[in-house]
């Protein structure tokens, strides 16, 4: 019996497809989620003995499928999209161009296929329970099942949960529901370890003052985007900061080190008037994985989905997969560096929101990035504005960003808060892009669109008219 129960049926039948396939084209989405899709179906179709080869799409559209047909492959496995173009998939299936097996977890079409492995066709949340990557976790552990190896590929979970935390599936900071069951397959064979410590970006990676400066989970007024600030505040800490002249990074500390500075700054945000319900997000659920080296950008879960997504959305997904599979040479010397190049446009892309603001309709509020921000980032900077000053954060945030001469790409963001009081940005990116012409999907909290460019002002109004009915 796998991870997931209720789906052992559809992922034994999809495992029974694949391994009876000649060869299979594995296509998957380009971020986090879809890479880490990719590099668990890619690595367990390979121990399964399947021959297979890897293509990466940045959307899956009528094109797209039409290019993944003229492949001519007989099989087909989608990872990470496939669910929501189920519709022009079966028409391709119906004209015998090939055999598709999806393994998803947005929301389907009203198309159907034989084999169609998605947690919210039995009930399952796509968005909070199971991410794309933990679809294709649950059919690689149907694959090692089919042949032979019941408790085969569970060593998979590190990428599964890698790919959860990157698709933003950590409910107030911790996995839930199938994906705290592939969290515990992980722990069980050793590649994962879930444990609380300090819940800010960069504990492996970034010097001391760098990661209270730059922490934007909970902002602490006079040290986070205060340099000076957060070094005063380390500097009244009883504890060494520096070893041979370099500042100490969080994993450089003892247990008893975390201890005096969490529970410090826990103190000096509720000095500072940050409200106790919100002051206690400084302590979470992290993720582990126990085979990367300590002090590395992959030991951290969410640093290591942050390197996928700077992978994909400079055109490098290659990089990213290669990543996945294992490859610790120049692979990942890329990817540091488009790490690096990714940070800094996103510094950049927030910077310029702050300086430009945005506007207001009723119930969203917009920015229209033009060609200064890159399309696909620009859903990014959208959810590390919601919360600064000038922008507000109890209202969902859209941009807009210049996608080529005739398209703009559309990314909406909200907050679990406003989730909770029934926003569904999936609904609304999709009935307000196909009012103007256009299409797009993604899930409650985060989604996007594809409308032609010229079209922004309907498609505000529409999306702002469409989540007054949502919040009442």
């Amino acid at each position: 019996m796998g991870p997931v129960p209720e789906l052992d049926d559809t992922a034994g039948a999809c495992a029974r497809r694949l391994t009876d396939a000649d060869a299979v084209l594995l296509a998957s989405h380009i971020d986090a989620d879809g890479l880490t899709s990719a590099a668990i179906a890619s690595t367990a179709l390979e121990r399964a003995g399947v021959p297979h080869e890897v293509v990466f799409k940045k959307q899956l559209d009528e094109t797209e499928i039409a290019s993944i047909a003229a492949r001519e492959y007989d099989t087909v496995l989608f990872t990470d999209f496939g669910s929501g173009q189920l519709d022009d998939i079966t028409a391709h299936e119906e004209a015998g161009d090939f055999e598709p097996v999806v393994a998803d977890h947005h929301q389907p079409a009203d198309a159907e296929t034989q084999y169609h492995l998605n947690p919210l066709l039995e009930g399952i949340d796509g968005a909070s329970e199971l991410s794309g990557a933990g679809a294709s976790y649950v059919l690689a552990r149907a694959l090692a099942a089919e042949t032979g190896d019941p408790d085969g590929n569970r060593d998979l979970a590190a990428l599964a949960v890698v790919g959860a935390v990157g698709d933003m599936q950590a409910v107030e900071g911790e996995l839930v529901g199938a994906n705290s069951a592939i969290v515990g397959e992980g722990s069980a064979v050793g590649v994962l370890d879930e444990g609380t410590d300090l819940a800010l970006y960069g504990k492996q990676t970034r010097p001391l003052p760098r990661l209270l400066e730059y922490a934007s989970e909970v902002r602490i007024p006079g040290v986070t985007n205060d340099e000076q600030g957060a070094i005063g505040f380390l500097e009244e800490l009883p504890i060494e900061l520096r070893t041979d002249g370099e500042w100490r990074r969080w994993v450089d500390l003892s247990d008893a080190e975390k201890q005096t500075v969490a529970s410090s700054l826990l103190q000096r945000a509720l000095e500072r008037g940050v409200p106790p319900g919100k002051a206690e997000r400084l302590v979470g659920t992290t993720y582990t994985l126990t085979d990367e080296q300590p002090g590395t950008t992959l030991r951290d879960a969410s640093e290591f989905s942050t390197l996928l997504n700077a992978t994909a959305r400079y055109e490098r997904a290659d990089v990213g997969l290669a990543v996945c599979l294992g490859h610790r040479g120049a692979a990942f010397d890329r990817a540091r560096k488009l790490l690096e190049n990714h940070r800094r446009n996103l510094s950049e892309g927030l910077e310029q929101v702050k300086r430009e603001g945005v506007e207001r309709a009723d119930h969203i509020q917009y920015f229209d990035a033009g060609g200064e921000i890159r399309e696909t980032i620009v859903g990014i900077v959208a959810g590390m504005a919601l919360g600064v000053e000038g922008v507000d954060g109890s209202r969902p945030i859209i941009a807009f960003a210049e996608k080529n001469d005739e398209e703009t790409k559309v990314s909406a963001r909200g907050t679990g808060r406003l989730v909770g009081q029934g926003l569904d940005l999936s609904a609304v990116m999709t009935e307000a892009s196909r009012a103007v012409g256009g299409d797009g999907g993604g899930h409650d909290i985060a989604a996007g669109a594809t409308i032609p460019t010229g079209e922004e002002a309907e498609f505000v109004e529409t999306a702002d008219a469409l989540v007054a009915e949502q919040l009442g």
